[in-house]
């Protein structure tokens, strides 16, 4: 029965212990990027600042900072096997590591609606803007295009005018 009873805790004490690495290892995959990670070497693309992810270039122009808010404007090219551009593929990482997502309740701040595009077409360029806890530069505009489960992000640091 002893036997039993610590047989039974060891399995409980480790099952614990398992679903806690579980938790932190999924964690760790949700922080922003570090901005001195390899994912900065330039593109084959211009003008910059851009980012060129097997044939899926994102160009940035026009970045500026008004008090806490990031205004941008970016394009893309489509040479790849993606389908399609979306709003949820772009977040601005200030320089405290804060991650923000698209702003869309201000007149100078656009977003779009998943955009289907045929293999060499363009979209934009799209007003974006993000709001950023830190108005420090540079920032880094964090992309992730949908090229499949295991593929691509891509850091793009912008630096206002």
């Amino acid at each position: 029965m002893t036997r039993r009873l610590l047989t039974d805790g060891a399995v409980f004490i480790g099952l614990v212990v398992a679903g806690l690495i579980a938790l932190f290892a999924y964690e760790s995959l949700q922080a922003p990027p570090a901005t001195n990670s390899t994912n900065l070497t330039p593109d084959n693309c211009t003008p910059g600042p851009c980012a060129n992810v097997q044939g899926f270039t994102l160009w940035v122009s026009n970045v500026r900072l008004q008090g806490d808010l990031v205004t941008m404007q970016v394009k893309f090219q489509n040479s790849s096997a993606a389908t399609h551009a979306s709003p949820e593929d772009l977040q601005l990482i200030d320089s405290s590591r804060h991650s923000s997502p698209l702003v869309t309740g201000s007149s100078d701040c656009n977003t779009w609606t998943r955009h289907d595009f045929a293999n060499g077409d363009y979209f934009g360029p799209i007003d974006i803007c993000f709001r950023v806890s830190s108005s420090v530069a540079p920032f880094t505009l964090h992309w992730t295009p949908d090229l499949g489960l295991f593929c691509c992000e891509k850091d793009i640091i912008v630096t206002p005018i």
